[in-house]
């Protein structure tokens, strides 16, 4: 019991190393004292096994005022990686976008698979190239369009993920930690991590695919909501009459579309709704919008927010997802 406390210290030690250097990118053993209020006696052990393990570098500094030069210890940002693959509809193509990303959150490699009928097989293939390519990938991050519960994909627009246990069969066959999310959740988390937002900020985003139906992730509170199996956000369930798989005109477009925000500004009020779809014309709906708000009456007016792409926070939310789990 002892020996584990002892384990578990060392490796809070070793994680406010890890936090100060991933932050500053550099620094001396007093540097590393003063920030972490640890003794110079236990960063001294703590600095030797991360540069013995790879995980910091040592430099000599330049200039020194006599006698033996002092170390600067560099965080080589490289020794974790994180595989970050989302499946997205990009010009009502279907694509794979793959990308290598390091602690820094810089990307180090990125691919791009077009296909006609998705195959898992494809993913598999992917991720086997890139890993014997990048030996330090030590997580996966995985978006999709659809959902997972109790690992077996239960709600998802291409067929053959459906039923998959994606998730266990991944981490069984390479033996790394994997994170699957849908991809509005991704979307919207992405950009509440790139705008910064307040974690009592409720954000909406809403997906329009043109060949599937739509999806919304909802950000309150730090986090995404949710719901029961990771269901929140199926609004394609919502009582539209609409064939989500048929081409919509605008007209069309705009009077569901509308319906589904005034729904959405009933039941959460959020601050800001992000709207993405590929080819919206902003100015055409914008007055559709505000036609529709003098006819039906809502809660609040929320700041509207146009991406003509997802791929961005689809990306980004991925590739923080992945990142937390190193």
């Amino acid at each position: 019991m002892e020996k584990a406390s002892v384990n578990l210290m060392k490796q809070m030690n070793l994680n406010m190393i890890r936090r100060v250097m991933k932050q500053s990118g550099s620094a001396t053993k007093p540097q590393l004292a003063h920030k972490t209020g640890l003794s110079v006696v236990t960063i001294n052990s703590l600095v030797k096994h991360l540069v013995h393990c790879g995980e910091l570098f040592e430099e000599e500094n330049q200039v020194s005022s006599g006698g033996r030069p002092a170390l600067t210890y560099r965080y080589n940002y490289n020794y974790s990686l994180a595989l970050v693959l989302h499946m997205v509809e990009e010009q009502s193509e279907d694509v794979i976008n793959a990308s290598v990303v390091n602690l820094n959150e810089e990307i180090l490699k990125q691919e791009r698979y077009v296909y006609q009928n998705f195959n898992p097989d494809i993913l598999f293939q992917c991720i086997d190239r890139l890993i014997e390519e990048f030996e330090s990938i030590k997580v996966i991050g995985i978006g999709i369009p659809g959902q997972s519960v109790d690992g077996v994909i239960t709600v998802t627009s291409h067929e053959l993920l459906y039923g998959m246990r994606l998730t266990e069969q991944l981490e069984s066959t390479y033996g790394l930690p994997v994170v699957v999310e849908n991809d509005v959740n991704a979307a919207i988390s992405g950009y509440a991590y790139r705008e910064q937002a307040a974690d009592d900020q409720c954000i909406v985003g809403i997906y329009f695919p043109e060949k599937y139906p739509p999806g919304m992730g909802t950000y309150l509170n730090g986090g995404v909501i949710k719901g029961k199996n990771g269901m929140a956000g199926e609004i394609k369930y919502l009582p539209v009459d609409v064939d989500w798989t048929k081409p919509l005109n605008v007209e069309a477009f705009h009077e569901i579309a509308c319906r589904i925000l005034q729904s959405v500004n009933a039941v959460l009020a959020p601050d800001m709704i992000v709207i993405y779809k590929e080819q919206l014309d902003q100015e055409a709906f914008l007055t559709e919008w505000n036609n529709y708000l003098t006819r039906h009456s809502i809660p609040t007016c929320p700041e509207l927010v146009f991406e003509q792409s997802v791929a961005r926070d689809y990306a980004d939310g991925l590739k923080w997802l992945a990142l937390s789990e190193l």
